[in-house]
């Protein structure tokens, strides 16, 4: 069991306001120095009125966040359940509802605490020497199967997941008639992937849609749940503070990686803004170098500037020359 997070630097006064009486559910919210706990402690001790956190093995450290909010006056409850198992989703429903006073969350932060250890798509293993055939066929073999069985947990949490909680969450919203905002936490790897990860950069493209999807099926109720979308950068946790000195990994696209409070501070900034300003877009936090090259650099972490991008996708169809020409035509 563990708490390491430094509880007073999650505390921001200044975008009180973004979370100030609400409901919050965060899914992922488990492990000890993750994306999920940062987002937890962030609204928590911002004035969040109660804190759903939501783990699926990781309950030790849930526990202990949970103990941690309720000692600075949060009414936090843990929330067990893999959300790809519909039946297990199904039924925290009730559960949640209860927690929260009889009405549904109001903030609900899709967030997913996986990720993978890493394989390169379409390539294989190499052959070792002196190795017979039929050892490196099944060597291959079971490395082919290990590393699709993470794409395809990450997969199927970040796709599965994120759409069963919208459905589930935004179906309550809209019978209570209550406003609701989704937060969707993708990744900056869904629009510029990195090498070893394909699954975890394809289900945080997948993760990009959501809003939009969303929307269209609302249809009347569109304006009563507002959303956007998180594209991070690389922050340190438990998966990523091994390559936290490695500038081949982070150092595309930022001087380091940031802490979870740094990241968690700029969310709020941005939860802060006006629903109508930010439902149905795509953020992007950028991370750049601060203050001048030539003065010394400061004691601990190097200083760093945090802004935020608005993204956007934009569909560009072009007729193919040959087909225009000659077109298909049936009677």
């Amino acid at each position: 069991m563990a708490y390491s997070a430094p509880t007073d630097s999650f505390r921001f006064d200044e975008f009180r306001a973004a979370v100030e009486g609400k409901r919050v559910l965060i899914t992922g919210a488990g492990k000890d120095g993750g994306i999920g706990q940062a987002f937890a402690l962030s609204t928590g001790l911002n004035g969040a009125d109660s804190v759903g956190v939501h783990f699926h093995r990781s309950y030790e450290d849930g526990f202990d966040l949970i103990a941690q909010l309720r000692e600075e006056g949060v009414h936090a409850f843990p929330v067990q359940a893999d959300v790809t198992n519909l039946r297990d989703l199904w039924a925290i429903r009730s559960y949640v509802i209860d927690q929260m006073g009889g009405l549904p969350p109001n903030l609900v932060i899709c967030n997913s605490g996986l990720t993978e250890s890493g394989y390169n798509l379409g390539r294989t293993l190499r052959q070792v020497e002196g190795e017979s055939t039929s050892l490196r066929r099944a060597r291959v073999r079971q490395h082919f199967i290990d590393n699709l069985e993470q794409s395809r947990l990450v997969l199927n949490t970040k796709v599965d997941g994120f759409l069963a909680s919208t459905h589930l969450w935004a179906g309550e919203a809209v019978f209570a008639g209550e406003p609701a905002q989704i937060v969707y936490v993708s990744s900056r790897q869904a629009v510029d992937p990195g090498p070893a990860v394909p699954g975890y950069a394809l289900s945080n493209w997948a993760v990009l849609q959501l809003p939009k999807v969303l929307k269209v099926n609302l249809g009347r109720s569109a304006d009563l749940v507002s959303c956007f979308t998180l594209l991070l950068p690389f922050v340190r946790t438990g998966m990523t503070n091994e390559y936290a000195g490695n500038e081949r990994v982070f150092g595309r696209w930022q001087p380091r990686m940031l802490e979870p409070c740094e990241m968690a501070e700029a969310f709020m900034a941005l939860l802060a803004r006006p629903t109508e300003e930010t439902d149905g877009s795509m953020y992007e936090l950028m991370v750049g170098t601060t203050g001048d090259a030539d003065e010394p650099e400061p004691a601990g972490p190097a200083a760093v500037e945090l802004v935020w991008h608005r993204l956007a996708l934009n569909l560009d169809e072009q007729p193919v020359d040959w087909s225009a020409a000659e077109p298909l035509r049936f009677a």
